[in-house]
């Protein structure tokens, strides 16, 4: 069949890091094998895609699962009837009419403008900015160069200042907001070009691959995470016949998946919150570098979950990396819920057939593939005292001469004049690279010694929001998007995070790094329950004074004590909950949390201050 004529930049070989590791093969048939013919009610599949000449989505499900699906919920009905992996082409089909004053954005289908178009990682924020979208982009590992960063700023620069900026993911990822259906195709374009994309990046599709933002600069690194996050991203993003970007073979999943690469025993990936978490740990016996396997972690609505032991070990290489995931994708692929979207997640299917039936069933589906990986038992951790080291400031590397630098970024949020200087401060000081974290930060790596003196000095640097050296209260700080933007949330929290953790910085001193995530709704984008202190959108009220009745006014639930790293927990029940979101309520609040549960104390003010404040001038 014709393939549509849209511009679709090749990757280079160089680039097409997991090519090796998912030939054609990827395309044949499982142990469960392709949709067999049968009698069913549901209505009939389109094995290929005419307008891509690929196959569809739906084409890879089993019979069985595409019944189930036909009787799903609203979604995957929605996906059976038109298949999410060419919602690409209809992109550039609306764009061109919109360009020619055929049609306008009210008259695109809604489930194409609210669903459909996610497969393309473009989000309608229909509730706040109507007819403008969020575009998810795919960032494995959260590396990014300055030629990208300048390209983000004028995607979205168009859209003003506060509508066009770009924001920072708890998964070392990039949304760019303000994009409008007529300037996507430029978009898509200009990433594919720039060896990105925004294909399959958001609704029921493989998240983007987080792992360890020191890989490769670590002199405690047990693995570098870089290719197995390229691969992973190749596996469920790149079609391996054509080359392109967009694999239809995971292009109907039940729901979004995750996975985390870590390389240090310092987690920076979070793997305790992700569908599929590889932990490295060394063989017992051979001292041969592998990962052990934890799965199922997840923060939703209705149910959050940490990731549970797997009782799996395999090898660190791209193999064995890429089946396994392959293994466990096709597993939750046909077999997860299709109606109850709060239980398609990786746990509940895990939870159903049981960890050691579940263990079986993988190694059962590896085995099917004949492509030589073997799994273990999962291997004893390492048990020497460790502690989880920081990203933010200056650190040594193990390169001679070479130091990484740290960079808050309050919130996550950037203009588009602030990635441009992002961008130079990376052209001067590492080589054009940046590292994105899960805190929302970044890092500018490999910066000679002797230059990181005259980085620290950058105007950049010094202003009011990018900082080296942030305090251990606002350089912690996590937040997700917030009402401004996200229709479920019920506060806003970017614009609160940034303004409460300086204020909290003023006011108290502490002896170590204490995070503080936000979260405008129990969804939770925000993790709050991976916190030292985490703030959840909810009801609260407070006496009006005029009227003497308690009102209805913005609140929050507190969370204390979460944990990140080896000793990772979650912090499930709230410490507090109805405490009103002005700052006259909450930031006492925090206070006295600060200081009962984390040692905080009083800053204490210079003179010079004290007798500003004293005469009015402070």
């Amino acid at each position: 069949p014709q393939k549509i004529k849209v511009k679709m930049v090749k990757y280079s070989r160089a680039l097409i890091i997991a090519a090796a590791a998912v030939p054609a093969y990827a395309f044949t048939a499982s142990s469960y094998g392709r949709r067999a013919t049968s009698l069913s009610s549901a209505p009939p599949i389109e094995q290929i895609d005419t307008r891509t000449g690929k196959p569809t989505g739906s084409s890879f499900l089993p019979q069985d699962t595409i019944d189930r699906a036909a009787v799903g919920s609203p979604i995957e009905k929605a996906k059976l009837a038109k298949d999410g992996t060419s919602a690409f082409v209809d992109v550039y089909e609306y764009a061109a009419k919109f360009r020619a004053g055929e049609m306008t954005w009210e008259e695109v289908e809604k489930a194409d403008m609210n669903t459909r178009l996610k497969f393309v990682g473009m989000l309608h924020r229909d509730k706040r900015t109507p007819g403008q979208f969020m575009m998810r982009l795919k960032v494995p590992n959260g590396i990014v160069n300055a030629d990208q960063m300048r390209f983000y700023a004028d995607c979205v620069e168009k859209y003003g200042e506060e509508k066009g900026v770009i924001d920072i993911t708890t998964r070392q990822n990039i949304q760019l907001r303000g994009v409008k259906i007529e300037d996507a195709p430029d978009i898509i374009d200009g990433l594919h070009a720039r060896n990105q994309t925004s294909f399959q990046s958001a609704l029921d599709s493989v998240r983007n691959m987080v792992g360890s933002p020191l890989a490769g600069i670590d002199d405690q690194e047990m693995v570098d995470t870089r290719e197995f996050c390229n691969a992973l991203n190749d596996l469920v993003s790149l079609d391996p016949v054509t080359e392109t970007r967009g694999n239809p073979m995971w292009g109907n999943l039940p729901r979004k998946f995750n996975i985390a690469v870590s390389g240090s025993r310092d987690d920076y990936a979070h793997t305790h919150i992700n569908d599929i978490g590889l932990v490295p740990c060394k063989h017992a016996e051979t001292g041969v570098m592998g990962f052990n396997l934890v799965l199922g972690g997840y923060m939703s609505i209705k149910r959050v979950a940490e990731s549970i032991p797997a009782d799996m070990w395999i090898p660190a290489d791209r193999e064995s990396v890429v089946t396994l995931s392959e293994a466990i994708l096709r597993i939750f692929r046909d077999e997860s819920e299709r109606k109850d979207r709060q239980k398609a997640r990786l746990m509940w299917l895990v939870e159903k057939y049981g960890v050691a039936e579940f263990k079986q069933a993988v190694i059962n589906e590896i085995n099917s593939y004949d492509r030589g990986v073997t799994v273990s038992d999962a291997q004893p951790v390492p048990t020497e005292p460790f502690e989880r080291r920081e990203l933010m400031g200056v650190h040594k590397q193990p390169q001679e001469g070479k130091s990484r630098v740290g960079v808050l970024i309050p919130s996550g949020r950037l203009s588009a004049t602030e990635c441009r200087e992002i961008a130079d401060l990376a052209d001067a000081y590492s080589g054009g690279e940046i590292r994105l974290t899960v805190e929302q930060n970044f890092i500018l790596p490999n910066v000679d010694d002797g230059k990181v003196n005259a980085l620290l000095k950058e105007t950049a640097l010094n202003g009011a929001r990018l900082k080296a050296n942030p305090g251990f209260i606002e350089g912690n700080t996590v937040s997700c998007t917030g009402a401004q933007f996200c229709g479920l949330a019920l506060v806003e929290t970017k614009a609160n995070a940034e303004l409460i953790a300086k204020k909290l910085e003023d006011l108290v001193t502490v002896d170590r790094p204490i995070r503080i995530h936000w979260t405008g709704c129990p969804n939770s984008c925000g993790q709050v329950q991976v916190a030292d202190i985490g703030i959840m959108g909810g009801p609260a009220r407070k006496l009006n004074e005029e009227t003497g009745k308690m009102m209805a006014v913005p609140g929050c639930k507190i969370f204390v004590g979460g944990r990140i790293g080896e000793d990772a927990h979650l912090a499930l029940e709230p410490y507090k909950e109805g405490v009103p979101l002005a700052e006259e309520s909450l930031i006492p609040e925090l206070v006295e949390i600060l200081k009962n549960e984390f040692g905080a104390t009083d800053k204490t003010m210079r003179k010079r201050d004290k007798l500003k404040k004293l005469v009015g001038l402070a």
